[in-house]
């Protein structure tokens, strides 16, 4: 939820994203457990942020803003990269990596197998039809002056 102050009475429900770069990484030590925070360089969410035309989001990283909350906790950071835009360098392309998945699928084994599955990646590879029946009569794209190399699957 989004508040814009204290007096707020029509607070709206809704997603906001903060980019920003971490600067440093602190552990705060409470004698019985440990809390991770990440001290972070914000970029302005008006004017440093915008989404181009093929949906990309762009952030401007030397548009800093929100210096008075410059600390999260580890476990509200998402991680991504930037990636400088060709077009315009000072803005920079938000890229997410493939969130990783850990299934652990047990065998008969005593240690059983992990699985990594990355999002966006397909699982099962679907069968492809092989036409190995060439047509003389059809031009193909196929090197005639090399013998290829078959492997048996």
């Amino acid at each position: 939820m989004q508040v814009s102050s204290s007096k707020d009475k029509n607070p709206v429900i809704g997603d906001m994203s903060f980019y920003g770069v971490i600067q440093e990484i602190w552990e705060l030590n409470y004698n019985t457990f440990n809390v991770p925070v990440f001290k972070c360089d914000w970029v302005q969410n008006s004017g440093g942020v915008r989404i181009d035309e093929l949906g990309y989001t762009l952030v401007d990283l030397n548009r800093v803003g929100h210096k008075s909350d410059s600390f999260i906790l580890a476990s509200q950071a998402k991680q991504v990269f930037y990636v400088e835009d060709p077009s315009d360098v000072r803005w920079s392309v938000v890229l997410t990596p493939p969130q990783r998945d850990f299934e652990d699928r047990y065998n008969d084994d005593e240690l059983g197998d992990t699985i990594l599955r990355c999002e966006g990646i397909p699982n099962d590879m679907p069968d492809v039809y092989l036409n190995n029946d060439l047509d003389e009569n059809v031009s193909t794209y196929v090197r005639s002056d090399c013998e290829g190399t078959w492997i048996p699957t």
